[in-house]
């Protein structure tokens, strides 16, 4: 195996256990509350950004709809919490489940289009899932559920003095997504994936089971992402369809790998740090203006660094990597 390649590998997890060690740290001396809800919100973007990378960055199939999964998530955690008092760790592991099962039976028809046809199908898709929450009166209907609290517990997990809790958890989550795809990279499924992306005629003539391969990084971004969304309900204590299946959930998903670096290891978390404190501040201080001044912020950020770095900001660290080296 190439010892430069090893190297790198290693380099990346221990800088990776520094980062967040010092994630750690940091909620200890930030006591606004605020702030705190702003990195919370940061780490979870990053950890569902770096499961929707595997499907669409890894694997290159673009998908805009995985909020559905988040969403399903979301209500599965919710509904076995409020209507039949299961914990919501075990809501958790039944929405990952789900979505992941479901992600597969949409993936049977859904992986035979290409290209821009795919992208439209999870749109289309998720969609239709949020109307048939939206009219689903046991799960709230469009009023939502209200998720009752019991009091500051772990095993329920509900806080409401405090929000280090949801932090700390949201940094073990965002650890554990960086980490499946660390080790998920340099994994037969990890090249199958690559080699998927960039011709998939090609892989399939050297023996890569290129259905099979989308199916498995579908189920592995699906059950990853409702853990976020199972996650975000336990946050909130409410949710409803809009507020948990809306396509902005898709985008903000999304935006983070791109704007970091789609299909790279530390993209998704270096556009989420960048993307989503700008996005909740520019919500917060000028978004209340009823012009949509903080969405042009916003979206010009975005269009700046696109068209000044289209691999990403990452780019910019390999590039200069690649100087120091000559």
């Amino acid at each position: 195996m190439d010892k430069q390649f090893v190297e790198r590998r290693r380099r990346d997890l221990i800088t990776a256990a520094g980062l967040a060690a010092v994630a750690a740290i940091v909620p200890l001396f930030v006591k606004d509350v605020y702030v705190q809800n702003i990195m919370v919100l940061t780490l979870m973007y990053a950890a569902l950004s770096q499961s929707w990378n595997i499907l669409s960055g890894y694997c290159g199939q673009i998908s805009l709809g995985h909020a559905l999964y988040f969403g399903l998530g979301a209500y599965t955690t919710a509904l076995l919490f409020t209507k039949l008092g299961v914990l919501p760790w075990f809501g958790m592991i039944a929405g990952g489940l789900i979505s992941a099962a479901i992600a597969m039976a949409l993936g049977y028809p859904c992986f035979r289009l290409g290209g821009h046809y795919f992208a439209i199908a999870t749109i289309v898709i998720a969609e239709i899932g949020l109307l048939l929450i939206q009219n689903w009166d046991w799960a709230g209907a469009a009023l939502g559920i209200d998720i009752p609290v019991r009091g500051d517990s772990w095993l329920k997990f509900q806080f409401t003095r405090s929000k280090l809790p949801y932090f700390y958890f949201a940094l073990v989550l965002a650890c554990i997504a960086w980490f499946v795809t660390w080790w998920l990279e340099d994994s037969k499924w990890g090249y199958w994936w690559r080699a998927v992306k960039d011709n998939p005629q090609a892989a399939e003539s050297l023996g890569v089971v290129v259905f099979n391969s989308k199916m498995g990084a579908a189920a592995v971004s699906a059950f990853l992402v409702a853990v976020g969304g199972s996650f975000y309900a336990q946050f909130v204590s409410y949710i409803d369809p809009g507020s948990v299946m809306g396509f902005q959930f898709s985008l903000l998903m999304a935006l983070p790998a791109v704007l970091g670096g789609i299909g790279t290891l530390w993209g998704p978390l270096l556009g989420a740090v960048i993307l989503i404190p700008i996005t909740e501040l520019t919500r917060s201080y000028i978004g209340g203006s009823g012009r949509g001044v903080d969405l042009i912020v916003y979206g010009a950020l975005i269009v700046l660094i696109a068209l000044a770095r289209p691999e990403g900001l990452v780019g910019l660290f390999s590039r200069r990597r690649k100087e120091a080296t000559r």
